[in-house]
């Protein structure tokens, strides 16, 4: 499963799981925004200002295609880059499921794309919410207002991927991950929430959890539905009901 959607695993990989073994628990931000999202220089550099500022550890993971880093990267954040002490860089795939659940993660920057929201959940990571299009912005309903994991950024234009959003400020990027990963009693409370919904979400999917008897359920009724089929006779249906 760490290997979903992928024939081609990055040479970032690997170094990426070493780096975050050096850093303390709960103290890197994880940013990524799936596959189809692109994001224009300026929202690039205010991204990069924002992780600057935020004062956090952090995974960023850039696409292999878009704006060549010149365009929009700040001098003070190629440095940080550079050092490799505060920030790593994935260019292309990165094993999403193996950064989530490591012990140093503390936060996901997210569009809120279904996979992303799920297995953010699963990892008991809490989620600083930014949607692009589509049902992004109903996901992040879920994240922050319903399950209450996570913390909106305050995007409002929907678009597709390759139209122009509004430009978010570094320091509006910098105060989300801050509300998330901080000391504070709101911060502590999404946390322990993250915390409490990850640990219910791994138990569903154990022998004798309700996803897994669900499946087992389904599995069951299928292969008795199955049975009862004469070959060439058509399935029954409920149309008619």
């Amino acid at each position: 499963m760490a290997g979903r959607g992928t024939s081609a695993r990055s040479p970032d990989a690997d170094s990426c799981i070493r780096w975050l073994d050096t850093k303390q628990p709960g103290s890197v931000v994880y940013v990524s925004f799936g596959t189809l999202i692109r994001f224009s220089p300026a929202e690039l550099h205010e991204l990069a200002r924002g992780l600057d500022l935020s004062g956090k550890n952090f995974v960023w993971v850039l696409g292999r295609t878009g704006p060549d880093s010149s365009e929009w990267m700040p001098e003070r954040f190629a440095d940080l880059i550079a050092r490799g002490d505060r920030g790593f860089i994935i260019r292309g795939w990165a094993p999403q499921m193996l950064i989530l659940n490591h012990p140093a993660l503390g936060g996901f920057v997210t569009h809120c794309g279904w996979n992303s929201t799920l297995e953010s959940v699963s990892g008991g990571v809490p989620m600083v919410t930014w949607p692009r299009f589509a049902d992004q912005f109903d996901n992040e309903k879920l994240i922050v207002e319903v399950l209450k994991v996570g913390v909106s950024i305050g995007a409002k234009d929907y678009g597709s991927g390759i139209e122009n959003h509004d430009v978010i400020r570094g320091e509006v990027i910098a105060e989300s991950i801050g509300k998330l990963m901080g000391s504070s009693e709101e911060s502590d409370a999404i946390q322990r929430k993250a915390k409490d919904l990850g640990v219910e979400a791994k138990s569903s999917v154990e022998n004798g959890g309700s996803s897994y008897n669900d499946v087992g359920r389904l599995m069951y009724e299928l292969m008795a539905r199955r049975s009862s089929v004469k070959v060439g006779e058509d399935i029954p249906t409920n149309d008619g009901i």
